[in-house]
C-alpha cells in the first residue's frame, strides 16, 4: 500500500494507506490524532518533510519532497495535446509557405547588373618548377613511353 499525494497550488494533501482506526499523523506541524485518512499541508514552502501515519503498532512513513508554486496553472492532457498539435500545424504551414515562395525564385534572373561573368577564369596556370611534372605534349614520348592511354 502506498500514500496518495495530491498537489494543488501551495496545498499538499496526503492520504494514508491505513484504512481503519484512530489515525495518528506525525509531520512538520506536530502530532495530530484524528479519524481522517487525509493530512493537509496548507501554504507548503517546498521544503522536504518527513511524515508518518500510524494506527496502533502499524506505522507508514513518507519522505515528502514536493515542489509547489502559488501562481501555477494546471493543464489537463487534452489541453497539452491541443497546444502541441497547433504548434505542429503552424510549423508545417510555415514550411509549405517557404517552399512555395523559394520554388518560384529559382528560375528568375537577377535584376542587378553583372560585374563579370561567373564562369571559370581563363588564365593559364603558373609554370611548374620541376621538369618531371611538366604536362605531356603531343610529340614528346620518350619520358612517358611506358604509359598507355586508358579509356574512362
Amino acid at each position: 500500500e502506498e500514500f496518495l499525494v495530491e498537489i494543488s497550488g501551495t496545498t499538499v494533501t496526503i492520504t494514508c494507506p491505513l484504512a481503519e482506526g484512530n489515525i495518528k499523523w506525525e509531520g512538520p506541524g506536530g502530532t495530530t490524532g484524528s479519524e481522517e485518512r487525509k493530512y493537509i499541508l496548507k501554504d507548503h514552502d517546498s521544503s522536504p518533510a518527513n511524515l508518518s501515519c500510524s494506527v496502533g503498532a502499524e506505522k507508514h512513513e513518507l519522505y515528502l519532497n514536493a515542489r509547489v508554486c502559488a501562481n501555477c496553472e494546471e493543464l489537463d492532457a487534452l489541453t497539452v495535446t491541443g497546444i502541441i498539435a497547433a504548434d505542429l500545424l503552424i510549423t508545417l504551414g510555415v514550411l509549405i509557405l517557404v517552399y512555395y515562395f523559394s520554388k518560384d525564385r529559382k528560375g528568375k534572373a537577377s535584376t542587378s547588373p553583372a560585374s563579370r561573368p561567373r564562369g571559370q577564369k581563363m588564365q593559364r596556370p603558373p609554370p611548374v618548377p620541376n621538369p618531371d611534372y611538366e604536362p605531356i605534349r603531343k610529340g614528346q614520348r620518350e619520358v612517358y613511353a611506358g604509359l598507355e592511354p586508358r579509356g574512362f
